[in-house]
């Protein structure tokens, strides 16, 4: 079977774990892996043979976003309220779930397709970077279609203000491995966590997680948010480092968006 076929095949059948039982996008999957040492991205490939993508793939994430091919791309619509705080800790990041109930509200039409939003979770340091350039973090909330294709909409966030909106959330992270749990009397909405900008630079790669399924449309905004010293640092004390290294680009493109989106 030639490479190419190989990966769609891999590809394909990580489909199913990407948005069954124990979803990719949640990092819930049985087989270990880290950030680091013998379980670290060097090794992800090498692991189970449904990671195999991770050392294989050819449209992998993230990657530095440098040299974009300015364009007039399609106005991303958001359709976000707010709903209770449940979040975990899955021993990868800091995830917040987005519950069934008030999961049909909270969605993005883009290209003819309405995706739903199901969670968004933070790396640190930023897995992207732009013309090599570290953020200290960056936030990713995930969206699914039920074709089983992704976007994700990724936002870089750098030191400056403390941000009130990350409050709740840092109050209640667990700095252990724990269940999902709903902080009582709390809601936010995630439209609160976007830079009040819409321009985009965009992509098609792979999640940044085993099984690094090659399925996903990235947005990732141009001007990041802010976030306090402090703040970064509550977080880095759990996760000192959970960010896969940038990948090779190969042949893709890279747009940028140079009008503001419709962002709802």
């Amino acid at each position: 079977m030639e490479r190419r076929q190989v990966l769609h095949v891999l590809a394909l059948g990580s489909i199913g774990t990407a948005l069954g039982q124990t979803p990719a996008w949640a990092a819930e999957i049985g087989q270990p892996w880290g950030y680091g040492g013998e379980t670290g991205p060097d090794h992800w490939g090498d692991l189970s043979p449904e990671f195999q993508v991770c050392g294989l793939g050819q449209a992998q994430s993230p990657i530095d976003l440098h040299h974009p091919v300015p364009a007039t791309l399609s106005p991303i619509t958001l359709n976000y309220h707010p709903v209770p705080l449940t979040l975990l800790n899955n021993g990868h990041t800091i995830q917040v779930m987005i519950d069934g109930d008030a999961r049909g509200g909270n969605t993005l039409d883009l290209e003819g397709k309405r995706y739903t939003l199901r969670q968004f979770h933070f790396h640190h340091p930023s897995e992207h970077t732009v013309a090599g350039s570290v953020f200290p973090m960056e936030l990713h909330l995930v969206h699914t279609h039920d074709d089983g294709s992704i976007v994700v909409l990724g936002v870089l966030i750098q030191a400056g203000r403390k941000n009130p909106h990350l409050t709740p959330i840092w109050n209640a992270m667990p700095a252990h491995v724990s269940k999902a749990q709903t902080v009582p009397n709390v809601r936010m909405n995630p439209h609160d966590l976007l830079p009040p900008e819409g321009d985009t630079f965009r992509y098609f790669g792979s999640l940044t997680t085993p099984p690094c399924s090659e399925m996903v449309s990235w947005l990732v905004f141009q001007r990041p948010i802010q976030a306090s010293r402090s703040q970064m640092d509550q977080f880095a004390q759990i996760f000192p480092n959970n960010a896969r290294p940038v990948q090779p680009q190969n042949h893709r493109l890279v747009l940028e968006s140079h009008r503001g989106e419709d962002m709802g």
